[in-house]
């Protein structure tokens, strides 16, 4: 017993036990600790929220609140996720020139890096749908009939059926989805901008979404074969039906007319 506590009271114990302690402490801090890329990946979402946050102040705090909270001017942008910005911005909706019942597309003012910025910021206030992936929104290997089934039965009663767009109540209106960038299709189903009713990977899934872009890819083609005929800007059967009214009726009206004329000329006769 004597020799145990000798042993104790050995001058190196205290530094055998600091020993220890140092190595067992840097073991736990190396199998613990983030991974150096984690980290760095960190640091760069931290600053790419900075300096978005810097380009919110200036081109959009006027309207939504320094924090995003919004105001009489502009809605909340809490919670809207970075598709949301990816599609107003990108399509040049947002900064809005002026108040309205629908705010229309334009020229976009901000390069991608810039609405990439302004895009980590805004997701950072709270979550939301985040910007789609290439490998989402890509028309390639997607099945265009079904996706017109879906578009018909979801979407043709606002864009038209082959998404021309049309006339709503109140000054707005379902816009043209020609030549609309595919990401921003697929953006607008996700977030639902403006009049138009979201559709979430939980009521649409990703798959039904590329049906739906790549069938109106496949009816904006300039090959694509149009079994109906003479479409008449392809705005819609009011307009092919006002033509058979207009026309057609007219047509047998003048018809019936110069028959009755000549009955009554002949009969002088």
């Amino acid at each position: 017993m004597k020799k145990l506590s000798a042993r104790r009271r050995h001058p190196l114990a205290a530094l055998v036990v600091l020993l220890f302690a140092l190595v067992a402490t840097g073991g736990l801090y190396a199998a613990l600790a983030p991974a150096p890329k984690a980290q760095a990946d960190d640091s760069a979402q931290s600053l790419a929220i900075t300096q978005g946050k810097k380009l919110y102040s200036v081109g959009c705090a006027s309207c939504h609140g320094q924090s995003g909270q919004g105001s009489s001017d502009g809605p909340s942008l809490v919670g809207v996720g970075s598709a949301a910005v990816d599609f107003q911005v990108g399509t040049g909706r947002m900064p809005a020139q002026q108040p309205g019942a629908q705010i229309p597309k334009k020229k976009n003012i901000y390069t991608q890096p810039q609405i990439d910025l302004l895009a980590a910021y805004i997701a950072s206030l709270g979550p939301g749908p985040a910007a789609p992936t290439k490998d989402q929104y890509s028309p390639a290997g997607a099945d265009a009939a079904k996706g017109g089934e879906l578009f018909r039965t979801n979407c043709s009663q606002c864009h038209n059926f082959v998404g021309k767009g049309g006339a709503l109540t109140d000054g707005k209106f379902a816009p043209s989805l020609k030549g609309v960038d595919p990401k921003h299709v697929y953006e607008a189903m996700q977030t639902g901008p403006q009049n138009m009713p979201s559709f979430p990977d939980s009521t649409m899934p990703q798959d039904a979404k590329a049906d739906i872009i790549a069938y109106l890819h496949e009816v904006d083609s300039a090959n694509s074969p149009n079994p109906g005929g003479f479409t008449l800007g392809t705005i819609g059967p009011v307009s092919e039906g006002l033509f058979a009214w207009v026309f057609g009726l007219g047509t047998l009206i003048a018809i019936a007319v110069w028959m009755a004329a000549r009955t009554a000329k002949a009969k002088k006769s």
